[in-house]
């Protein structure tokens, strides 16, 4: 339980790490792209959704944690983390690009 805590917690600093601008190389594929590759992303733009992205999933983190200790179902927190990662990937493949 305090695991799940301390990585929710992980995960918002990141996100705000990412949306001040300072954490591009925690963004998977910008860091390691050649410049030309880079320049065909927003950067302000991909920031914004990768940073609200994890400062999203800590609180559903939260919520599965709860979950789990009232015995429902974990299934609703893997579906919905699924679904924010796909929406966010094919943003940052249209509307993040130049």
């Amino acid at each position: 339980m305090i695991v799940v805590i301390i990585i929710a917690a992980l995960m918002v600093i990141m996100g705000i790490i990412v949306l001040i601008g300072k954490g591009d190389m925690l963004i998977a594929g910008y860091n390691t792209a050649s410049k030309k590759e880079r320049e065909k992303y927003n950067v302000k733009k991909l920031r914004g959704l990768i940073g609200g992205l994890l400062i999203l999933i800590a609180p559903l983190m939260c919520w599965a944690l709860i979950a789990e200790q009232s015995k429902t179902s974990g299934f609703a927190f893997c579906g919905i983390v699924l679904f924010l990662c796909i929406i966010v990937v094919v943003l940052a493949n249209t509307w993040a690009k130049k």
